[in-house]
């Protein structure tokens, strides 16, 4: 297994910081690219296409980032976590909605103004052209997954309804790929031109196709993941051990969490993310799940030998981030998992854990970390109670009153998102520095 972590405080740039910079660096300096392109590019035939054209070539720069962002590069999400890309790709996917209608108005109208005729009559023109319907109908399928990508939509469709639609964007890829191909004036009027489009496509779909489906494929035909066991951890909440080959090998930390997925059990599109409950190590990981919903309602049911598949890992909340000497572990509900088993990983004797939960049957894996605390000397808090009946621990004062020196620790916070907002509030209010606060969402959408 892998060696606990040491206590005692780090220098140098935070990874996510790090990894921040890279990728800003490698945005800044494509989109410098990008506008030498436009420049050396020429003018269009009149002002409207000119602009069309800029926000042409943007357009297909906006969509490879979009590629990049959920390409899932291990040493970026190990530092920026899933959680952080998703976000970005959501905020960036908006933007490209927006510039690709702007291209789409650009290109009618300046066509309009060319022939004279109304932006109807030219857009009806411009459908008989093979390179404008190809940009016409990438541009219907960005505008459609935008429509149902918008909060209020998405809230009302179950995530593999909106999951499948989503993927209408790898049909919009393509369509603007060819597309692009069609428009040598924006794309290939140089070689220069020609050769960076041509390398950052490869770029973009190569760390795509490797990051989702050959790195997922290969692991799982190295690793063969089979069920070992399925333990009741409550009334509603079961342990799922899974093992298989050379796990030693496998690169994951106490923290990271899977997307998993059990054909023969459950249809395969139901995948989930699921954190490990306990430190892997060469022999098994283990997941704790609430058994509610379609995908997880089976769980206590399945027999061992039962076939896994495997997503992963991939997550940032690991003690690669750690800063500070001491440390304070916060777990809410089924947020305890990753929390429990970044305590397996945990050397320091300088260490707080807060448990908050509504009662002691939905403090799964409590005995457990209980365990932990005892053996290291640590100081275990638990919460139990609602906040309505008067359990407020993560107000400021309470939260101070339990750890006065919080702002000189690292925070490792994990459970509902309204308890995690809450407690990030918290903590800025009570001065702990941001670098020093390690959250994450494991919302796929």
């Amino acid at each position: 297994m892998r060696a606990m972590l040491r206590s005692g405080q780090r220098s140098g740039l935070p990874p996510a910081v790090a990894a921040q910079w890279v990728l800003g660096i490698w945005v800044l300096a494509n989109i410098v690219i990008v506008e030498y392109l436009f420049v050396t590019a020429g003018q269009g035939k009149n002002e409207q296409l000119t602009a069309a054209k800029f926000f042409g070539m943007h357009a297909a720069l906006i969509m490879l980032f979009q590629l990049q962002l959920v390409a899932r590069v291990p040493w970026v999400d190990r530092r920026l976590g899933m959680d952080k890309l998703t976000l970005w790709h959501r905020w960036v996917g908006f933007a490209l909605l927006w510039t690709i209608v702007t291209h789409a108005v650009l290109v009618v109208l300046g066509y309009a103004a060319l022939d004279e005729a109304s932006a109807a009559t030219t857009f009806l023109a411009l459908s008989g052209v093979p390179a404008s319907l190809l940009g016409m109908t990438a541009a219907a399928l960005v505008i459609a997954v935008g429509t149902f990508s918008a909060r209020r939509a998405r809230s009302k469709l179950r995530y593999e309804v909106w999951h499948a639609l989503h993927l209408l964007l790898y049909v919009a890829l393509v369509v603007a790929f060819l597309h692009q191909l069609m428009e040598p004036s924006a794309f290939r009027s140089t070689s220069m031109a020609y050769a960076y489009w041509g390398a950052l496509w490869v770029l973009s779909l190569g760390s795509l196709v490797v990051g989702r489906f050959v790195v997922p494929i290969y692991r799982n035909l190295r690793h063969r993941f089979v069920v070992e066991e399925v333990l009741p951890e409550s009334p509603s909440v079961v342990s799922v051990r899974v093992t298989g080959r050379r796990l030693d090998q496998l690169s994951a930390r106490p923290g990271q969490f899977f997307i998993w997925r059990f054909p023969g059990h459950n249809p395969w599109w139901c995948a989930n993310p699921f954190s490990l409950s306990a430190a892997p190590d060469d022999r098994s990981l283990r997941l704790t799940a609430r058994v509610v919903g379609d995908a997880t309602a089976s769980f206590g049911s399945m027999p061992a030998g039962a076939r896994a598949v495997l997503e992963g890992p991939y997550g940032a909340l690991t003690s690669l981030h750690r800063r500070q000497p001491g440390a304070l572990y916060i777990a809410g509900g089924m947020g305890v998992t990753p929390i429990r088993s970044l305590l397996e990983e945990e050397e320091s004797k300088d260490v707080v854990v807060i448990y908050r939960a509504r009662d002691l049957e939905e403090a799964v894996l409590l005995d457990e970390i209980r365990g932990l605390a005892d053996s290291r000397s640590w100081q275990l808090h638990t919460a139990l109670g609602r906040s309505a009946d008067g359990v407020r621990p993560f107000e400021p004062s309470n939260l101070a009153a339990l750890v006065p020196d919080i702002a000189e620790r690292d925070v490792f916070v994990c459970g509902p998102p309204a308890m995690t907002s809450a407690l990030l509030e918290t903590l800025r209010a009570l001065g702990v520095p941001r670098r020093q606060v390690h959250a994450e969402n494991f919302n796929l959408a």
